[in-house]
């Protein structure tokens, strides 16, 4: 990361550390967050790391872009993009694929990036301004909740990519 970007950020933001059995694959200024949401997100990714078979010696990869322009400007938001070498989207085919074909208990211990999202929602904290729902988005939403009442439009912003925000 250079120094601009450090600048441009604001002096509150870093970015998302690499952990014990994840590593960050994308340019740190991809994902720079506020220190509570870092540390939320490595703690997050840890245990989705380990309890999907990973570990020091053969981390998985995240990878974080930055997101849609006014939505991150706090640094209180992440969108991950890919996991395990492949984007998010891919791993919704496989899903939606495993869906037509009724075998989704297999397909829930392969992929790697429904493991990420439910691991985000069972094991986050994440911000829900009053009136909002909570700030968890991705692929898996209208299924899998916490707000199974999405937006096509607000489904389809996030088709290809899990936002949390906190």
């Amino acid at each position: 990361m250079s120094i601009a970007d450090i600048e441009a950020a604001g002096p509150d933001w870093i970015p998302v550390p690499s952990g014990r059995s994840y590593r960050v694959a994308s340019p740190p200024r991809n994902a720079l967050v506020t220190p509570g949401l870092a540390a939320e997100l490595a703690r997050v990714l840890d245990r989705f790391a380990i309890e999907a078979g990973f570990s020091k010696d053969r981390p998985v990869d995240v990878v974080f872009k930055p997101g849609v322009v006014g939505h991150h400007q706090v640094g209180r938001a992440a969108d991950i993009y890919g996991v395990g070498s492949r984007g998010l989207d891919a791993w919704k085919a496989d899903w939606d694929l495993a869906v037509q074909r009724s075998d989704t208990e297999r397909e829930c211990r392969r992929n790697l990036g429904w493991r990420l999202y439910k691991a985000i929602q069972t094991y986050g904290s994440w911000s829900q301004p009053a009136g909002y729902p909570v700030q968890l988005f991705g692929p898996w939403t209208r299924s899998e909740g916490p707000w199974t009442r999405i937006s096509d439009k607000l489904l389809f912003a996030h088709r290809d990519h899990i936002h949390v925000a906190k």
